[in-house]
């Protein structure tokens, strides 16, 4: 497998199995203690300052109460301009969770089934995979049980440093005409950009719009995130933080243009801290909205993972920590990001983590302690002496 590809996988597959979690009912509790401004603050610090695994973090926790923005960094190695709630990341994989979203948003208003078979999207006359009969369905792209791979055999970008911007529909359906599954539909987790790219693009074609478009209109309106899209505003471009890469080197952002990329619902959202917690807020129930039907949806259906603890629902992963309680949430990264959101219904709490450079440790381990204070945080690899030397 050529290097470019492996990393792709890497940036827009990745998903640790930490201990966390969220409960089914959505009327939250009064907010469980969670780390003050200050102690946020200082594991950023040690993390950007100390760890050198980022440039900027910006972290936000809602509850009940109030909401909180604590950030340290900058946008750039050379930009003296802080980061805080308002700033530009790229979302990567929890672009996700809004293509599940939109599909339980058509599931309630009669526009579609989640069990439809993808067939009934897509062009008369195209091949999709089955096997023992049964067919793959919308419900089985959003819960990476469709039995389709993490990434198409086809997938050849012109340039590997913006990989997804010129996978066309017609490289998809000729895949989809090619591919034989290995396993029967449903039978297994595996986590597919092609199985979330595949479902927004199927939805927007029901819905006669591109992606984009639909996620504004039933998504980011309706929850007042004026900042979250796939293509940059002229006043997003200036509220974008840089990307960098592990070497902290800045590199370029992920483009999912509508008339060349057909995988855009796996991973072609920028948004802030802010909108985020909106979405969060939504979720919870803290806020209300149209959408409050469709976020207990996304849970309504829950499949293994063949990891401990962790489910997958419809979008959404699910961890089961210690008592019972568990964390709804979903990561992600593109070439220059990471990115973490998740809440604890039991307790009131959702949390956004957003940074500026795609590293080793990422944000997961912040966002999970902020929920859960007793995950760990992650720690720098102890250089192993060689034997015999002193």
């Amino acid at each position: 497998m050529r290097w470019w590809v492996k990393l792709v996988v890497l940036l827009l597959a990745a998903h640790v199995a930490v201990v966390s979690g969220t409960a089914r009912t959505r009327q939250p509790a009064l907010p469980a203690s969670t780390p003050t401004d200050d102690e946020i603050r200082s594991i950023l610090v040690k993390r950007i300052d100390v760890e050198k695994q980022s440039v900027g973090i910006v972290a936000g926790v809602i509850d009940a109460k109030r909401r909180r923005i604590v950030s340290h960094g900058r946008l750039a190695q050379d930009e003296v301009r802080p980061l805080g709630g308002d700033t530009v990341f790229e979302i990567g994989s929890v672009t996700k969770v809004f293509s599940a979203l939109l599909l339980t948003d058509m599931a309630q208003k009669g526009e579609l089934a989640l069990t439809d078979p993808i067939s009934k999207y897509l062009p008369d006359g195209t091949t999709v995979p089955q096997r023992g009969g049964q067919a793959i369905t919308l419900q089985d792209l959003a819960m990476h049980t469709s039995g389709l791979p993490r990434m198409p055999n086809n997938f050849a970008p012109a340039d590997p440093l913006n990989p997804y911007a010129d996978y066309g529909f017609d490289r998809l359906t000729q895949f989809l005409s090619g591919y034989t599954l290995t396993r029967d539909v449903g039978a297994q987790y595996e986590y597919s950009n092609l199985g979330g790219g595949l479902l927004g693009t199927l939805l927007a074609r029901r819905a006669g719009l591109d992606y984009e478009a639909l996620v504004t209109q039933r998504i980011s309106k309706p929850l007042a995130m004026t900042s979250t899209a796939v293509t940059l505003t002229a006043t997003m471009k200036a509220r974008l933080a840089t990307g960098h890469n592990a070497r902290l080197e800045p590199t370029p952002n992920w483009d999912f243009p509508p008339a060349t990329s057909t995988l855009t619902g796996a991973g072609g959202l920028r948004s802030t801290a802010n909108d985020l917690l909106n979405f969060v807020a939504a979720a919870l129930g803290l806020t209300k909205s149209p959408l409050g039907r469709d976020f207990e949806g996304l849970l309504a259906t829950r499949r293994p993972t063949g990891r401990p603890n962790l489910e997958i629902a419809l979008g959404w992963h699910v961890t089961t920590r210690p008592a019972g309680k568990q964390t709804v949430w979903h990561n992600g990264g593109t070439g220059g990001y990471r990115s973490f959101v998740g809440y604890d219904s039991s307790a009131g709490i959702g949390v956004v983590v957003l940074s500026n450079a795609f590293t080793p440790a990422g944000v997961d381990d912040i966002g999970m302690h902020l929920l859960d204070a007793t995950v760990p945080l992650w720690a720098p690899p102890v250089p192993q002496v060689p034997k015999g030397i002193d």
